[in-house]
């Protein structure tokens, strides 16, 4: 196939670039459907050789993929693994037995997509889906764990046949497309299931919308508390599955998963359960399970830097996230203070991200990110103040406000940074971190 004039030499920045030029909505670059990127599917002749696991959910699907591809190649088997978004690289959303893609790799994926799209105007992420499975294909996998970017039942990765679909759970956020009240989010979420093919839920009361859709269309629907679920122990916890026999498993002795925080034992029973439906297909140990859980790895959710003063890491961006890092940071060491260095979107519920962590922070340090889209400084300090919060200052950036927070802050205190992917990846380079 002859050369695309003037792409085929693009470096990976030119590439990203074209995609951002090619949003049919502007800067925000969502356009839900999936005729787009089927249409294009079918022209690169993608079809899934290996089983497959889509995870959707309002929290916790980072870190549910993450389980699941660390406790796959521990089994030995060949993972790719897709997320969205990325911190500080874009070769972070496509892995490869838990390596990012390379750049030579993406830009070859991304010049036969657009030799394929034709005049089909592919969004940003439509365009990066397409490509990783197109990275995932030259790779001969033995599986492929694909993270839902927003929704399920109308995003680009929803294109692809699961063996297995996972909604970690159900809460409001991006209400301006998925509707506004828990029963049409998921609706929304529930689109990832299909007929015969293992559906795993990790919400404990999930919408009637979901339980309906799942038995309209005879997903094999399992629920969190009713059909799996975890106990809680000293120093370990215990997974368990009800048969469909009826026969109970129970897995006890786990250590808890190296990701921090009491969430992360109801997204391992997720990844469990689904590891269970797999069976037949990928067969796995306790000791791959104990291995992965005990390696797993994901920047910026609740990562703690040591050091003095300590630094927390969060991408929590709405209420729900919000509460599980406030009960994070509670069953933490003491601090005497908590400085916030807080930047958020302007679509997101700011006035309930704050009650969520009003009492666990003692000084608020509201900043600007990049974008259209950042909420500036000026109205989160409004908003904190109008909530009887205590505002240190405003400041222009998240690395104006971190090193305000470093230089003002006690040996004994901690420093949070949270409220976006954004904020996160602000001040990993400012830390000096890579992902």
């Amino acid at each position: 196939m002859p050369p695309l004039p003037g792409l085929s030499d693009k470096s990976l920045d030119g590439w990203l670039a074209h995609l951002e030029a090619l949003h049919p909505r502007g800067s925000a670059g969502i356009e839900l459907g999936l005729e787009r990127v089927a249409a294009v599917k079918a022209r690169l002749g993608q079809r899934e050789t290996c089983p497959v696991v889509l995870v959707g959910g309002t929290n916790g699907k980072g870190s549910t993929c993450a389980m699941l591809e660390r406790i796959l190649l521990a089994a030995g088997y060949r993972v790719g693994l897709y997320t969205s978004p990325h911190l500080l690289h874009y070769n972070e959303r496509v892995r490869v037995n838990a390596v990012a893609a390379a750049d030579a790799s993406l830009c070859a994926a991304f010049s036969r997509v657009e030799r394929a799209r034709g005049d089909v105007a592919l969004t940003y992420f439509e365009f990066g889906t397409l490509a990783a499975w197109e990275v995932f294909a030259a790779a001969e996998l033995d599986a492929i764990v694909l993270e839902v970017g927003l929704g399920g039942r109308l995003d680009a990765t929803n294109v692809y046949q699961p063996a297995c679909a996972i909604v970690t759970g159900i809460d409001l956020d991006h209400m301006d497309f998925l509707g506004t009240d828990r029963e049409a989010i998921g609706r929304e979420k529930a689109g990832i299931f299909r007929a015969g093919v293992s559906a795993i839920c990790g919400d404990p009361s999930p919408p009637r919308s979901l339980t309906a859709y799942a038995e309209q269309i005879g997903a094999g629907l399992q629920v969190m508390g009713r059909d799996f679920g975890y106990w809680r122990q000293q120093q370990q916890w215990q997974y368990w599955a009800r048969c469909a026999d009826g026969e109970a498993i129970r897995r006890g002795g786990l250590a808890f998963p190296a990701l921090r925080g009491e969430r992360q034992l109801a997204n391992a029973a997720c990844a469990l359960a689904a590891l269970d439906a797999l069976h037949p297909h990928l067969v796995v140990t306790m000791t791959d399970i104990c291995q992965g859980l005990s390696e797993v790895e994901l920047p910026g959710r609740f990562q703690v830097l040591a050091g003095r003063p300590t630094v927390v890491l969060d991408v929590a961006h709405n209420p729900q996230a919000a509460r599980a890092l406030a009960a994070n940071l509670g069953d933490t060491n003491f601090h005497c203070n908590t400085w916030a260095v807080f930047g958020m979107l302007a679509d997101k519920d700011i006035d309930g991200v704050i009650d969520a962590l009003s009492e666990r922070v003692t000084h608020w340090l509201p900043c600007t990110l990049e974008g259209c889209r950042a909420a500036s400084a000026d109205f989160l300090a409004g908003r904190l103040r109008a909530k009887g919060m205590n505002v240190a200052g405003r400041f222009f950036s998240p690395a104006e406000a971190l090193a305000w927070a470093q230089e003002n802050a006690d040996e004994d205190d901690r420093i949070l940074a949270f409220g976006s992917f954004l904020t996160v990846a602000a001040a990993l380079k400012i830390l000096g971190r890579s992902t």
